[in-house]
């Protein structure tokens, strides 16, 4: 088998775990093995050799496209490992790991999961469908199934991916191989609270003939021979009524029994039995069950982080910010975030908080100066007269200097700024993370927008209700006096940057539905559209559910 100065390219592209050397190089271009066979060749683990079997280059070209196993097989000798000495335990804990798929809110199909019970591992074709399996379960559960970025530009997440040829290496010395995979799955307490959560949904389904709820409005003091139905159902699934000689009332035990249903499938718990609850009896849209696998996708991507350090937590669509501390919330605030408009919504990543800015001076944006401001000023060019016009050095230019008429968004050559003041946009307090999108949270002088219910009113970054007490907190982990430091600095009217030593992780998230400390999940609304569609995407990777749309 031949392979030239190009075939040697390919090896190179492939991405062996070592170059190879001009002696092997010209060798392999005068008939040595396949690409992949050449990275055992490369390969520091084992000697450079030039022979091999016929099952060593079956298994090389089989993975040969695959970067993760090649190199783990590269680093191997080619040897097999759902074959052989060890080999039962490790196939027995592949198989276990995928049958809790369904728990993770992972398709078991994805994983091939059907193929591997009947899978001969004796085979190459074996081998690599275990070890295939192995790599993209590892993947999955370590950072999710979806690349966030894809699915919405408003999702700046990075995501780390682990080495699965690493994993695979401790897998195949581990003397516990299940106990690998079990240390994959994310063990952060909200995770596992989602999961759990997610288990439960699974037993709302009322055995099969079970007789179907009764379509209408029933709350109690309503009357109908069908309440019968609802009642069985209900008993069928687990929530059982009060014993009562009358079955066609809703009284009070029904009432009890179907909040208590609403409590378990995520609905709001009034006890009256409407058409979203008789949906959702029947086996209807689980709305709320998609929005916790979307919410155990994205926690997926947060694995990354230690969510038990300090850090401030902003979760979009629950319009809060929070400190936390060790698992704990230790301070809350309520936020407003980026309007709707595609260009307005607040993205979601995670950085460093570096300074509390006092007093701080608002650099106005230039989407904002050029599409709101300057049409203004074209008109009047005393308008938006708080604002300052400022030219590339910081100096501010006399408006009757500016023919604004002149300039279009693009020629503009001029900022806008404001001094500080209780009136600036900030406000009073500003809470930096240098981020390529310049999102911060600040203080702001409309306060009455805190008391709205849904408060999605910003051009993207996050406006803070209790801004003061939230420096106050900030800052009590460097101080013996924060509070006096941040008067101190706020009584002199200039603009001062105080410095959070060390910074602190900041995450904006977006979860939709979230625990809260006692375990209990949470829904907020889908505000900028985001969870619909890691929903669809997470559908097109191939996750399956009854789930279907509203």
């Amino acid at each position: 088998m031949k392979m030239g100065w190009q075939g040697l390219g390919a090896v190179r592209a492939l991405g062996l775990v070592a170059t190879l050397s001009l002696t092997s190089g010209m060798a392999l271009a005068q008939g040595g093995p396949a690409p992949a066979v050449a990275q055992v060749a490369a390969s520091t683990a084992v000697a450079p050799r030039l022979s091999f079997t016929a099952d060593e280059m079956a298994l090389a070209r089989a993975v040969a496209d695959e970067p993760a196993l090649a190199n783990f097989y590269g680093q191997n000798g080619l040897k097999p490992i759902f074959s052989g000495p060890g080999s039962e335990a490790r196939r027995a804990a592949v198989i276990a790991a995928i049958a809790t798929a369904r728990d993770h809110g992972l398709p078991p199909a994805r994983y091939g999961a059907d193929a591997l019970q009947s899978a001969d591992p004796s085979t190459i074709a074996g081998e690599v469908m275990f070890a295939r399996a192995f790599a993209r379960w590892a993947d999955d559960l370590s950072a999710g199934i979806l690349k966030p970025a894809s699915v919405d530009p408003g999702i700046k997440r990075e995501v780390k991916h682990p080495s699965v040829a690493r994993l695979m290496r401790e897998f195949t010395s581990s003397g516990d191989p299940a106990a690998v995979l079990a240390a994959i799955a994310p063990r952060d307490p909200r995770y596992i609270a989602l999961q759990r959560t997610l288990a439960d949904r699974g037993r709302l389904t009322a055995p099969e003939g079970t007789p179907l709820a009764p379509a209408g409005l029933w709350r109690v003091g309503a009357r109908d021979p069908r309440l019968g139905d609802l009642r069985l159902r209900l008993s069928a699934m687990g929530f059982q009524t009060a014993p009562t000689s009358d079955t066609s009332l809703y009284d009070d035990g029904l009432s009890d029994a179907v909040m208590r249903f609403q409590k378990a499938a995520g609905l709001p718990s009034d006890g009256v039995a409407g058409p979203r609850t008789i949906e959702r009896l029947n086996g209807g849209a689980d709305q709320s069950t998609r929005m916790i696998m979307v919410a155990m996708e994205r926690m997926r991507w947060m694995a990354v982080h230690d969510l038990n350090a300090r850090h401030v937590w902003v979760n979009i669509p629950e319009f809060n910010a929070r400190i936390m501390d060790g698992g704990t919330e230790v301070f809350i605030t309520r936020t407003v975030v980026g309007k709707t408009d595609p260009t307005m919504r607040t993205p979601e990543f995670s950085d460093e908080m570096e300074h509390v800015v006092v007093n701080p001076r608002w650099n106005v944006p230039r989407s904002i100066t050029v599409k709101e401001y300057l049409p203004r000023l074209k008109a009047n060019r005393n308008a938006v007269a708080h604002l300052d016009v400022v030219d590339s050095r910081g100096n501010v230019i006399p408006r009757g200097n500016i023919n604004f008429a002149q300039y279009s968004e693009a020629s503009f050559p001029y900022r806008m700024r404001q001094k500080p003041s209780s009136d600036n946009a900030l406000g009073l307090v500003k809470f930096i993370f240098p981020n390529p999108w310049n999102i911060y949270l600040h203080d702001t002088p409309t306060k009455h927008l805190f008391g709205e219910r849904t408060r999605s009113f910003s051009h993207g970054c996050v406006r803070v209700g209790d801004p003061f007490d939230l420096a106050t907190a900030l800052l009590s982990q460097q101080s013996s006096d924060p509070r006096g430091v941040f008067e101190r600095a706020l009584a002199s009217g200039r603009e001062t940057f105080l410095e959070l030593t060390p910074h602190l992780p900041v995450h904006l998230v977006y979860f939709t539905a979230f625990p809260d400390e006692s375990g209990e999940i949470r829904f907020y609304g889908d505000v900028y559209g985001r969870d619909a569609r890691v929903w669809d995407a997470l559908a097109k990777a191939g996750l399956e559910s009854d789930a279907k749309s509203d």
